[in-house]
């Protein structure tokens, strides 16, 4: 038997799975049926024995065909329900699930919609999702890196090693693996391998909920189900004021600068004072009741938040985001944040959220050449840089990247509740040459200066929200004198409800 083994062994696949470099590892391990029954193969570095565990049958030891790397016939004509059970070189030993005994789950119809760029609520099916495959509980990983050599989860669950969980490449640069035995919880990174052999660690672009800063892992988190919605008559009532010609009395504020805990200071016999702990932050769900008392308070129809999207740095305000689809973790989890927004509207507040697809910043774990190679952000740097701000600015005419913008907009409003959003710097996105002296920006293809790619990404934004969610407000920080950016799309007009007028 163990000369039929090594026959089946296919060495160059192997080696690049031990130098973790393949990109389809399902070809090669978990469980596939051959000529002499279901040939299993494993790689569990650190480990120095492995055996496969079937139901109501003697553990059989796998061979240890190049060091960490397993693999044995099972007499079966058809794949058996099996687990491994791993001893490491420390002595501890672990039993658990073969991640690569999983199918892909993801459709093709999804993936061709994410190319197309019209794929509404891409945030079901990238990011970390946890669910149920075949009766098994665990969470399904998926992220969108075309340019990258090989993709890993990594997390406390797999010591952070790239080598031990490498993704599956599906189409459109699309990789995807399930995890079984996973929970809400764990902390995870996307170890990316790039081109050249130098690997980076990413946070999830599609991540719900992201570590509290300095730190930046992402997090484990259902979103769905997890919160009990009361506000039925607000909703309800929205729908019938679409109209917008209804008063309204907007009262912008930054959660943190609206209020905050005090720092905890000592102070010693000679009258020195030491900081024993920093100010810290309201829970959302604290914020809501102290934020609506005070709205309520002083007649204000609504509330614009300053963006709760997750961003490392407190002095930027929310305004150079790393967590497009986390709340920040500051203030507590997602379901603390739908509790906010829930409370306001039962109080007859309506909850507005600035929100920034003008720009993103070059933090490492973010969006920045993402897979190795410029990915969310223009190519060339006349067009995927701001000078002055120094931070990056996205493909809008890359199908996937307006995709992830447009999707971002509707999870905001379809599954926190929001009832506007207020769109920053659009003058930016409008002009190639914002902020920029001759010669360091690119005309369009007609020569001008008119950012087409963004305004058909306004457009096409705008226009599917009014067919979507008509009743929500899109409101435009436009600081120029473009024309019609409140008219009608079918009109050639930008398609926003209002404009937010710093001038007037």
């Amino acid at each position: 038997m163990e000369d039929k083994l090594f026959g089946y062994m296919q060495w160059p696949e192997i080696e690049a799975i031990i130098y973790s470099e393949h990109d389809r590892p399902k070809q090669i391990l978990g469980s596939h049926k051959v000529e002499d029954g279901v040939l299993v193969q494993a790689y569990f570095p650190g480990a120095v024995s492995c055996e496969v565990l079937v139901k109501d049958r003697e553990p059989m030891m796998m061979k240890a065909v190049d060091s960490e790397y397993f693999a044995q016939i099972l007499p079966d004509a058809d794949i058996p329900d099996y687990m491994y059970q791993v001893t490491y070189g420390d002595g501890h030993v672990v039993k658990c699930r073969d991640a690569y005994a999983f199918p892909a789950t993801i459709p093709e119809e999804d993936i061709k919609k994410f190319q197309a760029g019209i794929h509404y609520e891409i945030y079901k099916v990238l990011g970390a999702h946890p669910m149920r495959i075949r009766g098994i509980k665990g969470v399904r990983f998926a992220v969108w890196a075309p340019d990258a050599m090989r993709v890993s989860v990594v997390g406390d669950f797999n010591q952070w090693d790239g080598r031990r969980h490498p993704m599956q490449r599906r189409e459109g640069g699309i990789h995807e693996l399930f995890i079984p035995g996973l929970k809400e919880g764990e902390l995870y990174k996307y170890e990316i391998k790039l081109k050249g052999d130098t690997v980076v660690l990413k946070s999830d672009p599609y991540g719900t909920l992201m570590q509290k800063r300095p730190d930046n892992a992402s997090v484990i988190y259902n979103i769905y189900r997890k919160h009990q919605w009361q506000d039925e008559v607000w909703m309800k009532q929205r729908k019938k004021d679409r109209t917008k010609e209804k008063p309204e009395f907007i009262y912008e504020l930054h959660l943190a600068g609206f209020m905050r805990p005090d720092a905890v200071i000592e102070t010693d016999d000679e009258g020195h004072e030491t900081v024993v702990q920093e100010a810290g932050f309201y829970n959302y769900r604290e914020l809501a009741h102290k934020v609506a008392d005070y709205v309520k308070d002083m007649g204000y129809t609504h509330v614009e938040l300053m963006p709760v999207m997750e961003h490392p740095l407190d002095e930027s305000w929310g305004y150079q985001v790393t967590g497009y689809y986390a709340p920040t973790s500051r203030y507590g989890t997602p379901e603390d944040f739908m509790y906010f927004v829930d409370y306001l509207h039962q109080k007859d507040i309506g909850v507005i959220l600035d929100w920034v697809p003008a720009h993103f910043p070059r933090d490492l774990n973010g969006l920045a050449r993402f897979d190795g190679a410029p990915l969310y952000e223009h190519p060339d740097p006349r067009r995927g840089e701001h000078p002055h701000w120094g931070t990056l600015i996205f493909n809008y005419g890359r199908k996937e990247v307006s995709n992830f913008l447009i999707a971002n907009a509707m999870y905001w409003v379809e599954q926190y509740h929001v009832d506007g959003l207020r769109m920053d710097a659009v003058a930016s996105m409008l002009y190639l040459d914002y902020g920029r002296q001759d010669g360091e920006w690119l005309p369009n293809m007609y020569g001008g200066r008119e950012h087409l790619e963004a305004i058909e990404f306004l457009k096409h934004l705008n226009s599917m929200m009014k067919k979507r969610n008509p009743e929500v407000q899109m409101i435009a920080e436009e600081s120029t004198a473009w024309p019609m950016v409140t008219g009608d799309v079918e009109d050639d007009g930008l398609g926003f409800d209002l404009k937010w007028n710093m001038g007037w």
